[in-house]
């Protein structure tokens, strides 16, 4: 892909995000891949088949969700390659931007600041739990200024890293078909009951597609703000293959502890703390982390034109 459509793709959604009028009107495309996948879920992930057939059945709605987008996705790219010829690649950026969720994570996190800023704790709760899994009733300021920088750090990889990286790798189809992996593995990719068996193949696939975007994104987030360090010792202690790298340079880079002891659905999980000589996390932190947010946003658009230009050149 000589044509600038990532970088084209990421400056649409970081003026526009994803406006509320159209997602009222059309919703967002990763919405059809949730009732695939519940369909494929009432359908196949029988509790009473064993945990082979269940596996078997998980992998199967996975690779039809991932064939059927990525086919969809070719479709639409040959199709306004061949009608747009030389000014397909507008045309395929707005058709790349619903993949990307700059301004849209920006658009989650900065009501947390605000609620932080403004001491209204239970607000702060409230926000914070639109964008985490984990319990936020019952927590305090420094675990609601945790969890918002985690989800940001973890974020800026699933919704603008890896979505670029496989956009500029493989094309329009790369980037949705990473958006249904996500999807896929955001709802049935988990270790518990019932999804165990079912959805190891939805959280194995994502573990892969994720590999090169999760190094990558650490390496943005250090190169806007540091953290090199930490993130070089630390980055094995998540659960996560590759949540660990964004995360970890996030705590770096603000010189504090992220992850620890978390609860959800009422059971406490003594995960590790990332950072774990950092000091704890204040709402000034998250402002900071939101900069450095940013900054790794805009260096993730230049890397995309430098890289749109090498391929320029490596043609002529």
């Amino acid at each position: 892909m000589a044509e600038p459509i990532a970088a084209a793709a990421l400056a649409i959604e970081a003026a526009l995000g994803w406006p509320n009028r159209l997602h009222a009107l059309t919703g967002h495309p990763v919405g059809l891949f949730a009732k695939i996948i519940q369909s494929c879920d009432r359908a196949f992930n029988r509790p009473h088949w064993t945990d082979r057939r269940r596996r078997i059945a998980g992998l199967a709605t996975t690779l039809l969700l991932i064939a059927l987008t990525f086919a969809s996705a070719a479709l639409a790219e040959a199709a306004v390659r061949s009608l747009a010829g030389a000014w397909a690649w507008p045309i395929l950026a707005l058709l790349a931007w619903p993949a990307v969720a700059a301004r849209s994570l920006d658009d989650h996190v900065r009501p947390i600041l605000a609620a932080l800023e403004a001491d209204d704790l239970p607000a702060a709760r409230r926000a914070v739990g639109m964008i985490v899994g984990r319990d936020t009733t019952k927590l305090d300021e420094p675990g609601v200024t945790r969890a918002a920088i985690e989800s940001l750090a973890e974020s800026f990889c699933d919704g603008v890293a890896a979505p670029l990286f496989w956009l500029v790798v493989l094309g329009l189809p790369g980037a949705w078909a990473l958006k249904a992996i996500n999807t896929a593995d955001s709802m049935i990719g988990h270790r518990e009951e019932p999804y165990r068996a079912y959805g190891w193949a939805a959280a194995r696939i994502d573990d892969a597609a994720m590999l090169i975007p999760a190094r990558l994104s650490g390496l943005l987030l250090c190169l806007a703000g540091g953290g090199w360090r930490t993130m070089a010792r630390d980055h094995a202690r998540h659960a996560s293959p590759n949540a660990g790298w964004p995360e970890s340079a996030m705590a770096g880079a603000l010189g504090v502890r992220l992850a620890g002891p978390i609860a959800y659905d009422g059971v406490l999980a003594d995960k590790p703390w990332i950072g774990k000589d950092g000091r704890e996390a204040i709402p000034q932190d998250l402002a900071r982390a939101l900069l450095i947010y940013r900054r790794a946003c805009v260096i993730l658009g230049a890397f995309a034109l430098i890289v749109t230009a090498g391929a320029a050149l490596w043609r002529a």
